[in-house]
């Protein structure tokens, strides 16, 4: 990403790298060295260290990958909502004060909600592992395992995604890019009592959501509190500051918010059913959470692809536009084959991913159990 930053976003690096570069040179030393050498034990030191180290090595992986996931989001927050910064003659901005850049309310809020996202999609995965040994018929004690550590933590999770990290987040995102709440929900005309809507294909040509199902007032509930309150809508926005991929905008930010409530409805029931001793025989439960396993990832996809297509037309929010910082020197033709090369890589790590993860879900762990104990 560093590197993309120097040669596609050249502009915007020469401006703005007196602030971004800090918490991402934080995030390399702080944390990318932590977790990848504590990862290279955790992987292949299983039959050399104590289990004791093992452990810990697990736990050290994790907690730099969440201090990974902080200083990152530390620097999309401050693109998203600019605070302790000063701009020089030259353009150029710099740092007023490192705390407050750290403690910038938008992203703590985001870090909260993104790493919330992510306890879901490793419930799930757990969950989803424990549901497909358990409708085998084999590696059930594992599988009840599996089954109910991923329902308790997914269903602790997908409340929390939902209250208070998404509620407050997104009345953050209402206050200050009045823009992107408009586009995501396809509000195009101001009024007290806004309806959310839950289904539906925004037009902007004719400024209206079309096949429209909606819960009347609940929009601004959502927000302010009350059903009588005015949300602003994109007839008060000036045109140019239109999120420019609109209709992509308000999809995504659908799929993700459906995802979220499936999620939590999928759990509620499924905790029910581990209450009452009767998950583990209800196969259509156990169908429901083996077919959810790639749900999250595209959830938390959708979910950063609103947080981004809603900043739009804005690099930094209200102080430099997307045309503005990219980088006079490399054409559209360059970023586009690049951008091909990225789509082609990642799509032969997604299929290597997937058969990997496929063949160690269905070896189980006793096969690795088995691997471990030494030989005569």
């Amino acid at each position: 990403m560093e590197f993309e930053f120097g040669t596609n976003w050249a502009r915007f690096s020469r401006l703005s790298g007196g602030v971004i570069g800090q918490p991402l040179a934080m995030e390399g030393v702080f944390s990318f060295f932590l977790e990848s050498a504590f990862l290279g034990l955790l992987l292949y030191g299983e039959k050399r260290i104590s289990k004791l180290m093992h452990w810990f090595s697990a736990v050290m992986v994790f907690v730099g990958s969440w201090i990974s996931g902080f200083f990152i989001i530390v620097t999309d927050a401050w693109m998203q909502h600019p605070v302790a910064f000063d701009r020089l003659p030259n353009g150029q901005f710099e740092v007023l004060s490192f705390w407050q850049l750290l403690m910038n309310p938008w992203g703590l809020l985001q870090y909260m909600h993104n790493m919330t996202g992510a306890v879901i999609t490793g419930s799930f995965v757990m969950a989803a592992t424990g549901a497909f040994y358990l409708l085998e018929g084999r590696l059930e004690a594992y599988g009840r395992i599996f089954l109910k550590v991923g329902v308790i933590a997914g269903l602790i999770s997908s409340i929390l995604i939902i209250f208070p990290t998404g509620d407050l987040h997104g009345k953050y995102v209402a206050r200050n890019q009045p823009a992107a709440i408009a586009a995501m929900e396809g509000l195009f005309h101001s009024g007290a009592g806004a309806g959310l809507v839950l289904m539906g294909q925004p037009n902007e040509e004719t400024g209206q959501i079309d096949n429209p199902i909606v819960v009347n007032d609940m929009l601004s509930f959502l927000i302010y509190g009350t059903t009588k309150a005015e949300v602003k809508g994109l007839d008060q926005i000036p045109h140019d500051q239109w999120p420019t991929a609109l209709p992509l905008l308000c999809y995504a930010y659908h799929i993700m918010a459906g995802l979220g409530t499936w999620f939590a409805l999928l759990m509620i029931v499924c905790a029910l059913l581990l209450w009452r001793k009767r998950l583990t025989t209800a196969r259509w439960a156990l169908w429901a959470l083996l077919l959810s396993f790639p749900l999250p990832y595209i959830a938390n996809t959708a979910g950063w692809m609103t947080a981004e297509l809603g900043r739009q037309p804005w690099l930094i929010y209200g102080l430099m536009r997307t045309g503005e910082g990219y980088s006079n020197t490399v054409s559209a033709s360059n970023g586009l084959f690049t951008l091909l090369g990225f789509m082609g890589l990642y799509l032969l790590l997604g299929i290597l991913f997937t058969v990997l993860i496929y063949r160690e879900i269905s070896s189980g762990p006793e096969a690795v159990l088995s691997d471990a104990v030494p030989t005569k």
